[in-house]
């Protein structure tokens, strides 16, 4: 049996920011952390032209996006959504997805187990395939992120972790964005040193 190979194209890509907002900063674990990974990523995908989606759970309660993620977002607007459901994917996402022609997804977020589980199920059953970014992702309690990732690598995810992903993305040290992006590697591997969500 011939398994997918499912590589990273940064033209057929999509880096999916689930729920980083304001309210969650002080009860989910290894916050800072995530947010400082999940800007790796969103920095990096701006140098390389990929669109970055991001999803805001009920803000009216919770927030707006929180300002280290939110001043990375292109200001033209367009990529930001407000949802009630626990899945990223509501209609209006998954037009917007449709219409950018993403084949592969990069996710970071929260939670774990709830929001970022249901958003890869979802996305999966629609034929997108999934990169969760471990070292960008987290709940409030350990248990249910370490079993949540668990699950997802079972369900068809691959979990990867922030570096991995971007130097996944840009494949070779002669890419022309590698220089404009190098600082965001040697910024991430410093965060990462004091991360508490390195282990799975």
């Amino acid at each position: 049996m011939i398994t997918k190979v499912k590589k990273l194209n940064p033209a057929t890509t999509a880096v999916l920011v689930c729920d980083i907002q304001e309210r969650f900063r002080d009860v989910i674990m290894g916050f800072e952390s995530l947010v400082k990974c999940s800007g790796f990523v969103v920095k990096s995908a701006g140098e390389l032209g990929m669109p970055v989606v991001v999803t805001e759970q009920y803000p009216k309660a919770f927030k707006k996006t929180v300002p280290e993620i939110a001043s990375l977002l292109d200001p033209a607007g367009g990529n930001v959504f407000e949802k009630t459901l626990f899945s990223m994917c509501t209609d209006e996402v998954k037009a917007h997805l449709k219409k950018l022609g993403c084949t592969s997804a990069i996710l970071c977020g929260l939670e774990t187990h709830v929001c970022v589980l249901q958003t890869t199920l979802d996305l999966l059953e629609l034929g997108i395939d999934v990169h969760v970014c471990a070292d960008a992702v987290s709940s409030q309690r350990d248990f249910d992120r370490t079993v949540a990732l668990a699950r997802l690598a079972s369900s068809g995810a691959v979990v990867s972790t922030s570096e991995s992903l971007v130097f996944q993305l840009l494949g070779n040290s002669r890419h022309p964005n590698f220089k404009a992006i190098a600082p965001f590697v040697k910024e991430n591997a410093d965060a990462s040193k004091t991360s508490d969500l390195q282990h799975l």
